[in-house]
């Protein structure tokens, strides 16, 4: 299974519309696509898990119109982990 990232969708892209484009190239077990956290509007990206095809859906879709934008698709990287916390730099005052 691989895990495919998908960039510059409209917002108005559906994970129904998504998992449609993906199936001509093979399996797609589930769509993902993110929404703000505190406006739940869509941030213009998703993921895409594959069962099969997926190199194939990368290589077919990459650059391709959606919507009137060029998607940007390639294989998902690992999250990097945030730094927690925050604030000071060891100073005190």
């Amino acid at each position: 299974m691989k895990t495919i990232y998908v960039g510059n969708l409209p917002f108005s892209a559906t994970e129904e519309e998504i998992q449609d484009l993906f199936e001509q190239h093979g399996a797609v077990t589930s769509v993902k696509l993110i929404a703000d956290r505190e406006t739940n509007r869509p941030r213009g990206f998703g993921f895409v898990e594959m069962e099969s095809g997926a190199d194939e859906a990368v290589e077919a879709l990459d650059g391709t119109e959606f919507g009137g934008r060029s998607l940007r698709v390639n294989e998902a990287k690992p999250r990097e982990p945030r730094g927690g916390g925050g604030g000071g730099r060891g100073e005190r005052w």
